[in-house]
């Protein structure tokens, strides 16, 4: 549903959105044009009072009356020489008198307009949504009842099939026969639909302007917004326009009262459509369907039907109907059984013979009376002109085929009809197929065309899989995949580029894509815009997306780059030959120049399909694709299943894995040579396992391997991705589905890796730090922190990690009070004292010795330390060969001493540098207070004190960490690292603190600004001190209540805002009432301000409550006194008013404004309560990251670790251990098992959640109502069999009573010799009892 309503807005934003105000459709006068009689030709059978157009003379203009001997020798009106145009007077809104405030569209035509006009206006400024299917009904006009069953077909299979497929539905849209009959079912579909359903059905009128009842109602030179429109009497048939239409299309021929001139209009109309591709844009792979259904219908039908005929169009006649449906069913019967194929005079272009025409006369004849020699001969002509295109005439029969497979029947009459007018190479299924592409019908594939009966080609899937992915239609992107679409061969650069091309022009992605664009092009690139856009269309995709716009891989990198920021490295610059590091200038020339050339890596595959596509479907926010493309197996694609499947496109078969059990959750699969021939394993576990093979399957396919997907760092990117670009989405709608989805993917992410911890806990710690090659060298910790994932940092595996590199190489277990004694004591460290995982790791690698053989440790080498994965991989690489070599010696390895190597493990713990850290800054505040109370000199020469330039070194260290943290943290650049550093709070705190802190000491050493340095000093050490509460933020309990205090603290700034409006209000009306004359501006903002807030904590004078018991001794009301210095009196006069006011003040401020407060408190207190462990999980891993990276020696001796770090990272250039512990790079060989056991976690985790959906009360009624459908069908083809049957009977009882009577004739004769009895019918033995 959400696709649909995608496509809907990015074609015309919507039904309700695009409602083009007057003066924007001020053009349809000037190009629409309605027609006026101009030639009075007289009726002779209304005695000279009508003219034959239908109109009587006072209708008529003077010219027209006075061309008196032009009319005389004019025997028959002819709309195209005795009428004239003029600019129409009838367009705009329509709403109907007494219903629904829902407006339609009408338009007052000539019946001459072009249907490119008409198509534009329906799809464009009205904002219909382009069909997928036009089905016009024709004939059924006039008050004639229509039967039972037809009425059935129109509400249950008509209507629904259009809701279905998306079509529009056309008519005479009257309140009268079939058009009358199509608005109620429509408006019994609208009332039915839920409120949230996107799938509405089109119905469209194109009626005579002449027939329509109360025209004049809808005449407005300048168009009605909206026109009233008055129906009499809706409960009988008339000519007035049915409320239920979407729009009307008022054929103008100059007739008034007389049918028929709209015809041609809507054959031309119906024509022009059909020559449309479907799809946004038109970007779909096929025209756009045109079906015309025959409902009944006089003589004049067979014309309409002859000139659709003419342009191919097929039609479907209702058998049974009446009128001309029941004349065509007995036409192409009986030729047909009379004949097998045409005879040669019935080939087109040639008189028929006269037998055939005999019989059609005598048809005409039986169904319509024709009289007339002419009009029986033009009849008879035109019927033999439909019979010559009787291969696009389908009959429905309605004892058949019931009204609940009518989609089905439209699309066997389509595909019948498209097989017709193309060559005969054309695969009738792929036709099909691509029907129901276009209709989203997945259904009728799956039951029809993927059913195993049909082998599908590579070839025959590309183009419907292209529609597909435009067009947002998940369900057959599954389909395909699953029946032999290969990704790899099909996801090019050039295709990828393709669909980038085609975002939706409305959606952020476009605006940002555009951008880019622009910028590029601006620099010197525009001319390789049309290069660059035919090369596109190389791909054959040049009907899809013609008229787009032609974005590279420059600008989607660049895009990509502005979301995600630097937690990845650009995208797809090495299809473009571009350096990682290059600068964007640099970039933007070498990128035009490139793009100038052949682009020969359009060619090539995109080595992760499936990343590449999740992207893309990610930000265009479409929900149900990108879930998909998130679901899809991640280190390759899974063929089949069962023993028959292969990869497609592969020579190889299918490779046999046998399953082994054993007691983890996840099994080993014994694979004999896995890895030495480049394959990968690909297991989606069965229901019924929690991971294994697959239910019912013996057989595992392998597919070739290529680029990995990892699927929690996808879902934390998808989650990152949306929530940007939810920032700068201005449609409220959009930008909550945007939260909605971004909250799924994280719960997706934080899901999955809770299987994969439950299943590994070594795993999943190396599966956090690990680099993505898809994701630009990210991983899962840094994607998170991005992307804001609390919920996934409240994991329980992300916190053992978290708490494994909080402990580094010491015991979780420690307790604190030994830590601290072991700082202060530092020799207990070598003791027992201190425990630590060395000595437990290297006595269970003793025990547990590694296979030889790569196959029998699937996922990888077991990690059981963080220190295992620090060796590079050349290291890895040349230990292995030394390994394998059986005559070289035992490698040696440097080892530190131990004094050396347990003193570095303890002091570089990031809860060692913690600790360390907070008694240190503790001692900072205790010499800070001692300077500020005790030791603080007067200025030079007579200060500072020793102990003050010990505190301002101290400070200097500070000030010199806080830029190792701004400068050399990483590779951004400087000023995404000044943006990075300023965004966090504490960061703004210290920045603050110190600033600060320069000011008082330069304020401090002069004489003058001595006070004001002292008070900025007092002030600085309360900021020092809050800076405290970030360091207890790692406490479990303190951690979430310092959340709750921050959010609380938002909470009073509002509160704040109303008491100050209150404030204001009372503060300014009581001096005013108060004080007459006061010119002491100091005493005044006092009285305002100061006062009215201590009258909140009943700090209330005597004087204030009553101005009568005041001491009026020392005032007075002399302005002069009052200059020198007096006193101002109270005023009395007012001073009911004043006690008045100060009931009111408290009663707004300590009861309401107080409880208001209370209140939200409570609501604060007990919203971020229920989630407060998850901000404080999230806080605790920014705290840790902090101090993982800090040195380990606290300031003031924090400058020997910042020289330290100088010469060991710039001079040296070594890195540091500490960088492996959150970012961690892998051989493409291990990478590959650990995606692979990825993979299948999270398999394991989506069947699971299937089992649950499926055991959901809604999933259990639908099966038990398709199972109760099924039964209803095949009883009703019971029924039907059983009707058969017993016509079979009664002719067989016939014919035996026949040759009953035929043998007795016989016997009675002397004509034949009897040589024996005739036979006896023996009875049938009864079946024998089970």
């Amino acid at each position: 549903m959400a696709g649909r309503g995608q496509s809907r807005r990015a074609e015309g934003g919507g039904r309700g959105a695009l409602r083009r105000p007057e003066k924007e459709q001020s053009w349809i006068p000037k190009m629409i044009k309605k027609r006026v009689c101009t030639t009075f030709v007289e009726d002779s059978f209304s005695n000279g009072a009508l003219c034959q157009c239908g109109a009587p003379q006072e209708m008529h203009t003077r010219v027209a009356m006075e061309d008196c001997f032009g009319t005389a020798i004019v025997n028959q009106w002819d709309s195209a020489q005795h009428s004239s145009e003029y600019p129409t007077d009838a367009f705009g809104a329509l709403q109907f008198a007494g219903t629904s405030k829902r407006q339609s569209r009408f338009l007052r035509l000539s019946c001459d307009t072009q249907p490119d006009v008409v198509y534009k206006l329906l799809t464009t400024d009205w904002a219909i949504p382009r069909p997928n299917l036009v089905v016009s009904v024709a004939g059924g006009e006039g008050k004639m009842k229509l039967k039972s069953w037809v009425r059935d077909v129109l509400r249950q299979g008509l209507v629904r099939a259009a809701q279905s497929t998306g079509a529009w539905i056309l008519t005479g849209g009257l309140r009268e026969g079939v058009g009358r009959c199509v608005g109620e079912a429509v408006k019994d579909h609208k009332a039915a639909a839920s409120s949230f359903s996107c799938s509405t059905v089109i119905a469209l009128g194109i009626a005579p302007w002449g027939m329509v009842q109360n025209r004049e109602q809808l005449v407005n030179p300048k168009g009605s917004f909206p026109a009233k429109y008055y129906v009499p009497n809706t409960s009988r048939d008339s000519h007035s326009l049915d409320g239920n239409y979407e729009a009307f299309l008022l054929v103008d021929d100059g007739t008034v009262g007389r049918s028929g001139g709209e015809a041609a209009f809507r054959a031309s109309l119906e024509d022009f459509i059909s020559h449309q591709r479907t799809g946004i844009w038109g970007s779909g792979s096929i025209e756009i369907p045109v079906l015309c259904m025959l409902i009944a219908g006089n003589a004049n039908m067979l014309k309409r039907m002859d000139l659709s005929l003419r342009t191919s169009i097929p039609w479907l006649v209702l058998e049974g109907s009446g009128g001309a449906a029941d004349f065509i069913c007995d036409l192409l019967e009986d030729f047909s059984s009379s004949s097998s194929g045409p005879p040669c005079a019935e080939a087109a272009g040639q008189v028929p013979s006269h037998d055939l025409q005999e019989h059609i006369r005598d048809l005409v004849k039986k169904y319509f009376s024709p009289g007339a020699e002419g009009k029986m001969e033009k009849l008879t002509e035109r019927a033999f002109s439909i019979y010559q295109k009787r291969d696009l005439v389908t009959i429905y029969h309605e004892e058949q085929e019931g009204p609940d497979d009518f989609d089905t029947v439209l699309l066997r009459v389509l595909v019948r009809a498209r097989k017709y007018k193309q060559t005969q190479e054309a695969s009738p299924h792929t036709e099909e197929l691509k029907l129901a592409v276009t209709w989203n019908r997945v259904d009728i594939a799956k039951s029809e065309l993927f059913n195993g009966d049909i082998q599908w080609k590579y070839d025959d899937l590309k183009d419907s899989f292209t529609d597909a992915l435009l067009n947002d239609k998940p369900q057959f992107v599954r389909l395909f995949t699953e029946n032999g679409l290969n990704i790899i061969n099909y996801l090019t650069y050039g295709r990828l580029e393709a669909l980038y091309s085609s975002v939706s022009d409305n959606s952020v992605a476009c605006a940002l894509l555009q951008r880019r664009l622009n910028e590029r092009q601006e620099s010197g690139g525009s001319a390789s815009s049309l290069q660059m856009a035919r090369s596109l269309t190389a791909e054959g995709m040049e009907d899809a997306l013609s008229g787009c716009r032609a974005f590279t891989l420059y600008e989607v990198s660049r895009v990509l780059s502005d979301i995600l920021g630097d937690v990845c490295q650009p995208f797809y610059y090495d299809p473009l030959e571009l350096d990682k590091d290059i600068s964007t200038r640099r970039a933007l020339k070498k990128v035009n120049k490139f793009l100038k050339g052949r682009c020969k890596y359009r060619e090539e595959s995109c080595p992760s399909p499936w990343a590449a596509l999740f992207i893309w479907a990610v930000l265009q926010n479409r929900r149900e694709m990108a879930t998909f493309f998130w679901e899809m197996v991640s280190p390759a694609q899974v063929a089949g299943v069962g023993g028959g499947a292969s990869w497609p496109g592969s020579s190889q078969g299918p490779v046999q894995l046998s399953y082994t059990g054993s007691k983890h959750s996840c099994r080993k699969y014994a694979v004999q040579s896995l890895y030495s021939e480049g394959w990968q394993c690909v297991a989606r576990p069965g229901p019924s396992q929690p991971c294994g093979p697959v239910a019912g399957a013996s057989l595992l396919t392998l597919a070739p391997s290529y680029q990995a997907e990892e699927s929690v760092l996808s879902a934390l990117g998808a989650c990152k991705i949306l929530r940007e670009l939810s920032r700068l989405e201005e449609d409220t709608e959009t930008e909550c589905s945007m939260e909605e989805l971004a909250s799924k993917f994280e719960s997706l992410a934080h899901d999955v890796y809770r299987k994969c911890y439950e299943s590994s806990e070594c795993r999943s710690f190396t599966l956090l730090i690990t680099k993505s090659t898809v994701w630009g060298g990210a991983t899962c910790l840094q994607m998170a922190s991005a992307a804001d994932a609390r919920l996934f940092f409240s994991n329980d595996g992300v916190q053992s990690l978290l708490s494994q590199i909080w402990w580094g190489d010491m015991e979780s277990n420690t307790q604190i009070w030994k830590l601290f004694l072991a700082i202060f004591f530092p020799p207990l460290i070598y003791s027992t004292f201190v425990s630590f995982r060395k000595e437990q790791e290297e006595e269970v690698k003793n025990e547990d010795v590694p296979p030889d053989n790569p196959c029998d440790n699937f996922y990888g080498e077991t990690i059981f330390s963080l220190k295992d994965i620090k060796p590079s991989e050349q290291e890895e690489i040349e230990y292995n060969v030394l390994r394998s070599s059986p005559n070289a010696p035992a490698p040696t390895s440097r080892k530190c001493p131990f004094l050396v190597s347990r003193w570095r493990q303890f002091w570089i713990a990031p809860v060692t540098v913690f600790f360390v850290n907070v008694l240190m800054y503790f001692l900072f505040l205790f010499l800070f207070a001692f300077v500020l109370l005790v030791d603080f000199k007067p200025p030079p020469p007579f200060g500072p004190a020793p102990t003050e330039l010990v505190l301002y070194f101290w400070a200097f260290t500070l000030v010199c960490e806080e830029i190792r943290q701004t400068l050399f943290i990483s590779n951004k650049s400087m000023s995404r690292r000044m943006k990075t550093y300023i965004q966090d709070v504490w960061n703004k705190c210290d920045l603050t603190a110190l600033l600060l802190f320069v000011i008082a000491l330069v304020c401090r050493m002069f004489e003058e600004s001595y006070q004001v340095g002292r008070a900025i000093l007092s002030l600085d050490f309360l900021v020092f001190t809050l800076r405290l509460i970030h360091i207890f933020a790692i406490h479990k309990q303190m951690g979430p209540k310092i959340i709750i205090v921050g959010k609380m603290v938002k909470d009073v700034f509002f509160f704040l805002f109303f008491l100050a409006v209150w404030l204001l209000a009372y503060g300014v009306t009581n001096q005013a009432l108060l004080y007459s004359y006061d010119h002491r501006p100091y005493w005044v903002l006092r009285r305002i301000f100061y006062r009215p807030y201590l009258y909140i904590f009943g700090q209330i004078p005597l004087n204030d409550i009553d101005v009568a018991k005041a001491d009026a001794g020392n005032c007075t009301n002399n302005v002069t006194l009052i200059h020198a210095g007096y006193e101002p009196c109270m005023n009395m006069y007012t001073n009911w008013l004043v006690i008045v006011l100060l009931v009111v003040y408290l009663l707004v401020t300590n009861i309401l404004l107080i409880n208001l407060l209370i209140a939200m408190f409570s609501h604060t207190f007990s919203k971020v309560q229920e989630n407060s462990d998850i901000y404080w999980k999230y806080q605790r891993y920014k705290l840790i990251v902090e101090y993982h990276s800090r040195p380990s020696l606290p300031p003031p001796f924090i400058l020997l670790s910042h020289l330290h770090l100088f010469i060991k990272k710039k001079i040296r250039k070594i890195p540091s251990i500490k960088d492996y512990r959150f970012a961690l790079e892998l051989s493409s060989r291990k990478v590959n098992r650990l995606t692979t056991w990825e993979a299948i976690q999270k398999e394991c985790f989506l069947t699971a959640q299937n089992r649950i959906q499926r055991q959901s009360d809604t999933e259990r009624l639908k099966r038990t109502s398709s199972k109760v459908d099924n039964v209803l069908k095949q009883m009703a083809e019971i029924r039907d069999n059983d009707r058969r049957l017993k016509v079979l009977e009664s002719e067989l009882a016939y014919c035996t009573s026949v040759l009953s009577w035929m043998v007795e004739a016989v016997s009675q004769s002397n004509a034949v010799q009897v040589t024996r009895p005739p036979p006896v019918l023996k009875e049938p033995s009864p079946a024998p009892q089970s």
